[in-house]
């Protein structure tokens, strides 16, 4: 909310555009995944979207791997030819965050050149802080509203993570694991990670050489006696090979995505957002607590107790 901005204004700037939004308006799309970030348009925008458990419309696809794996270019070359098949597609690039301006870098969306009259397509780069494991906030939201706006498609692209980087599993109907060819050892490194929540292990850059023997190993790696099998293929997108059978796996497969314990997690977090935010209008509790603290000998912990204690009985 802009200083000065009451809630009854931010109500009208809302409905005006939820109303654009509704009759198909990009721009006013454009602008709600920006107001996601902002807590008080977020809450609204919550209640708009009523998602708390989405109906799961549009097939959602999530392409993730090392930096350099050609996620960016895969996704590029993807997008004709869903168009070609009649879909619309929706495409969510998580860049890094720009230390400088705290944007995004858009290194992405050079390598997804989309030409000026396509209304099927729409890319929006997202700037991704450090530490979200390579996923942008408030993802979730953003999903939701793409979804829908009506998009048959919503690809999501991580920013270049590693093994320990699975958030984004709970949140799509089929996980895409890039790995480059001649990964060595990044293949048993990422093993107890991405690679054993991926629906499809792709071997980027198919072109190159050891991209056979990467696939190789990865299927000795991932199909072992006992365990569900795993399908491993190679792509390469510079020579267009692949892709045809990569779009075929996708459409044919089962959804997975595990929205109610997603959504358990995040209902927990935005309740502790709302405690956090209520509690810190009360610093005169918080200074009382701690002269008592100081009083009575009380460790930090103690003191945190009874602080909690207090918030509570007044059903704050």
């Amino acid at each position: 909310m802009q200083a000065g901005e009451s809630a009854q204004d931010l109500d009208l700037v809302l409905k005006s555009l939820w109303a654009a939004y509704q009759q198909g308006e990009r721009r006013a799309l454009a602008r709600l995944l920006t107001l996601v970030d902002q807590a008080a348009y977020r809450r609204t925008i919550y209640k708009c979207l009523a998602h708390a458990f989405p109906e799961q419309t549009s097939l959602t696809v999530a392409v993730t791997g090392s930096p350099g794996a050609g996620k960016s270019t895969l996704i590029g070359k993807l997008l004709p030819l869903l168009r070609q098949q009649g879909r619309t597609v929706a495409v969510l690039a998580c860049d890094p965050r720009s230390p400088l301006t705290g944007g995004a870098l858009l290194g992405d969306r050079i390598r997804m050149p989309v030409p000026v009259d396509e209304q099927g397509i729409y890319i929006r780069s997202l700037a991704t802080p450090p530490g979200r494991q390579g996923i942008a906030e408030n993802l979730d939201v953003r999903i939701a509203l793409l979804e829908k706006f009506g998009f048959d498609w919503v690809v999501i692209e991580t920013v270049g993570v590693g093994q320990a980087d699975v958030a984004i599993g709970d949140l799509v109907d089929f996980l895409v694991l890039l790995i480059p060819p001649e990964s060595g050892d990044e293949i048993q490194w990422e093993k107890a990670g991405l690679l054993e929540i991926a629906d499809l292990v792709v071997v980027s850059k198919g072109d190159l050489p050891g991209a056979a023997r990467t696939a190789a190993q990865l299927q000795q790696t991932l199909n072992l006696p006992g365990f569900p099998p795993k399908p491993v293929t190679v792509v390469s997108a510079a020579k267009n090979l692949g892709l045809s059978d990569l779009v075929s796996r996708l459409m044919q497969s089962p959804r997975r995505r595990r929205l109610q314990e997603y959504y358990a997690r995040r209902l927990l977090l935005l309740a502790q957002e709302i405690l956090a935010e209520r509690f810190a209008e009360k610093k005169d509790l918080v200074a009382r607590v701690l002269e008592e603290a100081r009083q009575n000998g009380w460790d930090t912990w103690e003191a945190a107790c009874e602080l909690a204690r207090r918030l509570s009985e007044n059903g704050h």
